[in-house]
């Protein structure tokens, strides 16, 4: 229900609050007669003013749209905004009284000014109602990320009254260092020391700390910022007094320290229906649960209201970490949480997954993505990436999946590494097989580099710059698309809502960007300086190391110019080149053979004659077996 009313249109929104100020009108009038007529009243009283009644309803609706008491955010409403009610409230009092005198309508003249005031508390009453219960069911799946503001001042007031109306972040606690402060409640919220904060933060009662301290200098806010962070939350702060005075809403000034700050371009917003609806009620399985994107996968499906969400992954402890995040939160949404142990590599565990779970839609995230790694272990690195995803494909078939959405990479275009040719050839499997699928729709999404996921640029050269540097790059020509875990995320949730059956869908991630600029920019958002030429005395050097084998410059999405537009305008679609069956079977076939003799540079050669794009080095020649 909640999830319903959330995505009508604006005008629905506003039709449906005009209708119930409308029968507040008629109750209040009814309410107004039985208080002045006591027991007395009589149906003959209510039919004589029905008249008066009809009168006052019909003037309601064009009073309503003059004050503009129907477009008035529910979650936003204010003392404020009862002046409006209260103007709405008078007007329609006056009617009534002209209206009893121009009616003739018998009986006291003092009802109408019963029913003036009956209106106004029934409107106050009604608004408030709706918006406690709003936000109460905003929070009740402890979806709104708990926070503590640090600086209980002035600012930090503000901002608590703020985040009061925001749906994404739930103000639980001040911390301030004075002492003065520390155990007495300041607008309602408890003022702690930080020593509690560190206990809230463990318990995970607390993950993100807002830094309201505009008056701090620049030392000092880098100095809370780097301790905040070592207690493993997220650290977002408010901009110095000065720039603070420039904006808007307080809350609209906090700022992420990391990573969203380095994307270069404003975040896609991808919060549309048809998301949820897509998913709500349906059996999901997510394998790669314990990764960056799997894992992210699951917190978002959750929101979707799925009946059952299978967690499926090897890696023991990142099962358990995800599911022991997520568990609690299930329960209370009603939604049946299962971890599953297993390897998309096995047929067995596979199917027996997806038949215990009846599972509707699979989002395939599971796979080895490091390229130097799988440079080094192509063997392995194929098998799981293009054997693995052929298993769980082919099972999805049998079973008459609805949905299979593989996760897939910018690497994959032209792979110039044998991480990217095994992704190509993991998306051409699952091309050949929807050739085939009745009942089954397999799709693909590709992502450019995750801000912040394991493995990426984001944690090694946070890393390097807390030791002192240097911040090392392969390149300063290197160029990647960039996007957060929540973009990545919901683009394989809109994947699998706009599904048609082998489409490959990507996000429009703006002008790719310059490693060496966001080396900078890391740096520069540490509050140090980048040390080079032009600033001998700065603190942090950038070295230029090479790059690795197999890595390019430059990342496409596309293979070809074949961009098709999805109903949303940052999503596009493409209908990429397809290998027939029998070249698939014949390349599955020759790989399998392949791996099985432990045959690196076979492995390499059948990904070279399918994939186009990905030639053999010359000096991967020599190392034939």
């Amino acid at each position: 229900m909640y999830e319903y009313l959330i995505a009508l249109p604006r005008r629905v929104k506003r039709r449906i609050l005009l209708l119930i100020d409308c029968t507040l009108v008629l109750t209040s009038l009814c309410a107004a007669f039985s208080l002045r007529f006591g027991l007395q009243s009589t149906a003959d009283q209510f039919m004589a003013a029905l008249p008066l009644f009809l009168l006052v309803a019909l003037s309601s609706i064009p009073v309503f749209v003059l004050t503009g008491v129907n477009r008035i955010k529910l979650n936003a409403f204010e003392v404020q905004d009862i002046t409006r009610g209260a103007v709405a409230a008078l007007i329609l009092t006056v009617i009534a009284i002209l209206g009893s005198y121009v009616l003739s309508v018998e009986g006291p003249r003092s009802v109408p000014l019963i029913f003036g005031p009956i209106f106004l508390i029934s409107y106050i009453m009604s608004r408030l109602s709706a918006r406690a219960w709003l936000l109460y069911q905003s929070g009740r799946d402890n979806s709104r990320i708990p926070v503590a503001i640090y600086g209980a001042g002035s600012i930090g007031v503000q901002l608590m009254a703020a985040l009061r109306k925001d749906f994404e972040m739930r103000p639980v606690m001040f911390v301030d260092d004075n002492m003065t402060l520390q155990n007495m409640t300041v607008s309602g919220l408890p003022v702690y020391s930080r020593k509690t904060l560190e206990q809230m933060v463990k318990s995970r009662r607390v993950q993100r700390v807002l830094l309201a301290l505009p008056l701090a200098t620049d030392a000092v806010r880098r100095q809370l910022v780097t301790e905040l962070t070592d207690l493993g939350c997220e650290v977002y702060t408010l901009p110095s007094y000065n720039e603070l005075i420039k904006g808007n809403a307080i809350s609209d000034a906090l700022q992420p320290v990391l990573p969203d700050m380095l994307l270069g371009r404003d975040k896609v917003n991808l919060e549309i229906p048809e998301v949820a609806r897509a998913y709500a009620g349906r059996n999901i399985l997510v394998t790669g649960a314990g990764g960056s994107i799997g894992s992210e996968l699951c917190r978002q499906i959750l929101r979707c209201n799925p009946h059952r969400l299978v967690m499926y992954d090897h890696n023991e402890y990142g099962l358990y970490s995800i599911d022991n995040e997520l568990r609690s939160i299930a329960k209370g949404l009603g939604v049946d949480l299962v971890a599953r142990l297993g390897s998309v590599c096995d047929p067995v565990s596979v199917d027996r997954v997806i038949s215990e779970s009846s599972v509707d839609i699979i989002l395939h995230a599971a796979a080895y993505k490091h390229v130097p790694l799988v440079e080094d272990n192509e063997i392995i690195g194929v098998h799981n990436n293009v054997m693995g995803t052929r298993i769980l494909a082919e099972a999805a078939a049998r079973a008459d999946v609805e949905r299979f959405i593989l996760v897939s990479t910018d690497k994959a275009v032209r792979p110039t590494n044998v991480m990217g040719a095994s992704k190509r050839l993991a998306e051409l499997v699952v091309q050949d097989l929807q050739t085939r699928s009745e009942k089954t729709k397999f799709a693909m999404v590709r992502f450019g580099n995750v801000l912040g996921s394991s493995g990426s640029v984001i944690p090694l050269f946070q890393k390097q710059i807390k030791a002192g540097g240097p911040v090392t790059l392969t390149h300063d020509k290197i160029n990647r698309y960039f996007m957060t875990i929540p973009e990545a995320a919901r683009l394989v949730l809109l994947a699998g809502a706009y599904a048609k059956g082998g489409d490959v869908f990507m996000l429009d991630m703006g002008q790719a960007v310059n490693i060496i600029d966001l080396a900078r920019r890391m740096i520069e958002l540490s509050g140090l300086t980048v040390r080079d030429e032009q600033r001998p005395n700065g603190d942090i050097a950038i070295e230029i190391v090479g790059l690795r084998p197999g890595e390019k410059l430059f990342e496409e999405l596309l293979i070809g110019d074949n961009a098709l537009p999805t109903p949303h305008e940052k999503i596009v679609r493409a209908k990429e080149t397809m290998l027939s069956q029998i070249e698939i079977a014949r390349t599955l076939k020759n790989l399998e053979r392949a791996s099985k003799a432990n045959d690196k540079y076979a492995v390499r050669k059948i990904l070279e004659d399918c994939v186009e794009g990905y030639h053999l080095e010359t000096g991967t020649l020599g190392t034939a077996q």
